[in-house]
């Protein structure tokens, strides 16, 4: 066997280094600690510290990086832009975790991670374009063909999140969300957890969170169910704008309203109104290593070199 794949997944809680075997990306070791609350140098000393541990326990030295992160590297900079783990932004993390672990490193967004991981060896395998979109406490997608991440001429290429989401007959009279980033009505606004518990209280529900509508639309609440009647709307036009645009193989979903199992037949079957052919046939699939895609998809980032 070659040397082994390691990759890092920096989120806002934890910290996961993991080693894949190239060949049939077996998980050789995988360690998780709490992302520290000590700014970036303290961000920097624990991701290096589970590289040197995780390399003893390998007994390899030197492996090449990758890591997701919450944010991208700018193009025209080269600093991270866009991160919710703040300490980040406008910071070279490629450069610095290159001049301290002494070895090449790849960072790329979490979702474009997902990506990967599912076209590698998950929900996508096989095919040769995957959308995958992360539905969490945020909204983010990426997008890999022949199991590589395209990013774009900018940096931005699947930053679904910020799409304009679609309006729905039953929002007007209702206030319009509005995002952080400072636009209207994007996809995290409502296809987020914390956007659809929103919707539901704009639209005269009680306070629940996304499970909790779930929970009660299945128990048989009208209001919980109207709710989830408009998720399933909204996040079918969104994703039908994306086939539209890209036509891919398939679409992976991941985050956590990615185990609402409703979702993979009642979205699909409203695409048909939605997008410009006479047969629409894209799978929608749970993404097939859960949580443990961005780790994984880190590590992928280094496949093409490790061959």
């Amino acid at each position: 066997m070659t040397n082994p794949l390691l990759g890092i997944d920096l989120g806002g809680t934890k910290i996961e280094v993991a080693a894949l075997a190239p060949d049939d990306g077996r998980f050789l070791l995988r360690e998780r600690i709490a992302t520290p609350l000590g700014g970036y140098d303290a961000l920097l000393a624990a991701m290096s510290e589970l590289v040197a541990r995780a390399e003893a326990a390998l007994g390899v030295q030197g492996l090449p990086l990758g890591v997701g992160i919450p944010g991208c590297l700018s193009p025209a900079s080269g600093v991270v832009k866009g991160a919710n783990t703040t300490v980040l932004n406008g910071r070279s993390l490629d450069r610095d975790l290159a001049r301290l672990l002494h070895r090449p490193v790849r960072i790329e967004n979490d979702a474009n991670c997902l990506a990967v991981s599912e076209a590698v060896d998950g929900a996508g395998r096989g095919a040769r374009l995957v959308f995958a979109a992360i539905l969490g406490t945020g909204v983010g997608a990426g997008i890999a063909i022949d199991g590589q991440a395209w990013v774009g001429a900018h940096g931005i290429a699947g930053e679904w999140g910020h799409n304009a989401a679609p309006r729905l007959p039953e929002d007007r009279g209702v206030p319009t969300p509005h995002c952080w980033c400072g636009r209207g009505m994007c996809n995290e606004t409502v296809l987020s957890g914390l956007g659809f518990a929103a919707d539901h209280l704009r639209h005269g529900g009680v306070g629940l969170d996304a499970r909790g509508i779930v929970e009660a639309a299945r128990q048989g609440d009208a209001g919980a169910q109207a709710s989830l009647a408009r998720y399933i709307e909204r996040l079918a036009g969104a994703l039908a704008q994306v086939i539209n645009l890209l036509d891919p193989d398939v679409i992976v979903l991941g985050g956590g309203l990615s185990n609402v199992g409703e979702l993979f037949d009642a979205v699909p079957a409203k695409w048909p109104r939605h997008v410009f052919s006479d047969v629409v046939a894209t799978p929608l699939r749970p993404a097939l290593h859960g949580d443990s895609s961005g780790v994984r998809g880190a590590a992928w980032l280094w496949r093409a070199s490790s061959k």
